[in-house]
C-alpha cells in the first residue's frame, strides 16, 4: 500500500481527562492504560500493520513536537506537522492531506485521533482495507462508524440511509453531536445510528476538493502550500495559513454538508478513551466493580469507582459508589462518574481563577 498514508491527529489537550491530562503533557502522551506504552505509541504501532513507517504523519501543536519525537523516534522531522495554534480538526486535516497530496497525487489518507483504544486489531485492519478499496476508485468520503452497545451520551452519532452498497457501506444522512440520554436511547432504538469514531478514509484529492467547496477560506489559506512543504519556509507558511483559518471541525465544516459521505458499520473493541468514565469501562474491575490504578488503595463498602492514585500514597475509600478519585500529587479530583462530563467546565473555571499551573 505504497500510496496509502496515515495522518494521526495529536494536538488536543484532553481537558475531560484532567487532572491527569495537562496542557504540558496531554493524555495522548501518557500511559493511561498502564500498558507500558502511551496512547500515541499504541496508535502508531497499530498503523504500522497497515502502512510503512515513512507514510505515517503526526499533526500536533508546536509545543508537543518534541514529545512526539521523543515517543516516536522513527518519525522524521518532515513527518511531524506542527500547528502554530489550535484551530480544530478541519485545518489540521487540510494541512495533512495537502502536504501528502503535494508528495503523492494518488494518495489515500486514513485520518485518526491519537488517543483511542482498539482491542480487536485484526478486525480493525480488515475494516481499513475495505475502506481503502471502497474509496480507491471513487470520490467518496468515508467515516468509520461504531455499532453502539449502549445509549452513550459522550459520543457523536452518525445516522445512515439503510440502503447498503454491495460491500456494506451506507450513505450518511445526518451527524449529531453528543445527545441527551433520552435522545441517545431513541437513536439506539431506531437502529440506523452509529457512534462517530472520528476516523476517516478518503483520497487526498477528494478531501481537498470538499474543502474547496465547503470551506473555501481554508482552501485559500493552504493554496500555495506545495511551494513550501519540506522547505525551510514551511513553518512560516503554516503560521500564516492558520492565522487565516477559523476554528472549525471537519464534521461541521465538511462532512455535514457534503453529499458524498459514506459510513461503514464496524465493531472492533473501540473506545475513544475520552473521559474517566470511558476509561473505567475498559479497565479491569474488582468484584465490586472498582477500577483501581495504585498499589496502596484500600476499599471498604465502595463500588463502581474509578481510582487512579500514586503508588506511594495510601488511599482509603469508604462508602463511595460511582465516583472518580484521581490524585496526581498536586491535584485531587473527587467527582461522581455521572457528572464527569463537567470536568471540562471546571478547567475553564480554574483558568478564570488564574490557577493555570494546575491545568
Amino acid at each position: 500500500m505504497s500510496n496509502v498514508y496515515v495522518a494521526i491527529m495529536a494536538g488536543g489537550i484532553g481537558s475531560r481527562f484532567w487532572p491527569k491530562s495537562r496542557t504540558a503533557k496531554p493524555k495522548q502522551f501518557l500511559d493511561i492504560l498502564d500498558t507500558g506504552k502511551t496512547l500515541i505509541q499504541l496508535t502508531y504501532e497499530r498503523f504500522l500493520k497497515v502502512v510503512p513507517k515513512e507514510n505515517i504523519y503526526v499533526v500536533t501543536n508546536t509545543q508537543y513536537a518534541s514529545l512526539v519525537k521523543e515517543q516516536l523516534p522513527d518519525l522524521t522531522d518532515s513527518q511531524i506537522l506542527k500547528e502554530p495554534v489550535r484551530r480544530n480538526t478541519a485545518p489540521c486535516i487540510t494541512y495533512a492531506c495537502d502536504k501528502i497530496y503535494a508528495k503523492d497525487k494518488s494518495a489515500t489518507v486514513i485520518v485518526t485521533p491519537s488517543d483511542q483504544l482498539i482491542l480487536q486489531e485484526d478486525k480493525f485492519t480488515d475494516v481499513l482495507s475495505r475502506c481503502i478499496q471502497f474509496v480507491s476508485n471513487s470520490n467518496y468520503l468515508v467515516t468509520i462508524g461504531i455499532k453502539p452497545t449502549k445509549p452513550a451520551t459522550g459520543y457523536g452519532y452518525i445516522q445512515f440511509v439503510d440502503d447498503p452498497t454491495p460491500d456494506g457501506f451506507q450513505r450518511v444522512k445526518t451527524f449529531t453531536e453528543k445527545p441527551t440520554a433520552e435522545i441517545a436511547r431513541t437513536f439506539i432504538k431506531s437502529g440506523d445510528f452509529l457512534w462517530n469514531s472520528g476516523m476517516f478514509v478518503w483520497k487526498a484529492k477528494t478531501l481537498l476538493q470538499a474543502i474547496v467547496k465547503n470551506l473555501p477560506e481554508v482552501a485559500e489559506a493552504f493554496r500555495e502550500g506545495n511551494k513550501h512543504y519540506d522547505t525551510p519556509g514551511e513553518a512560516r507558511f503554516v503560521q500564516e495559513a492558520y492565522s487565516q483559518c477559523t476554528n472549525i471541525s471537519i464534521d461541521y465544516g465538511v462532512m455535514e454538508k457534503a453529499d458524498n459521505v459514506y459510513t461503514v458499520p464496524a465493531q472492533f473493541g473501540w473506545s475513544d478513551i475520552g473521559s474517566w468514565d470511558s476509561l473505567y469501562e475498559v479497565y479491569e474491575h474488582d468484584y465490586l466493580g472498582n477500577a483501581v490504578a495504585g498499589k496502596n488503595v484500600k476499599i471498604y463498602d465502595s463500588a463502581h469507582n474509578m481510582v487512579m492514585v500514586p503508588d506511594d500514597k495510601l488511599v482509603v475509600l469508604q462508602g463511595l459508589d460511582g465516583y472518580c478519585v484521581i490524585d496526581t500529587g498536586d491535584v485531587l479530583l473527587i467527582c461522581t462518574k455521572e457528572k464527569e462530563q463537567e470536568i471540562k467546565e471546571i478547567t475553564v473555571d480554574l483558568k478564570v481563577a488564574d490557577l493555570d499551573e494546575f491545568l
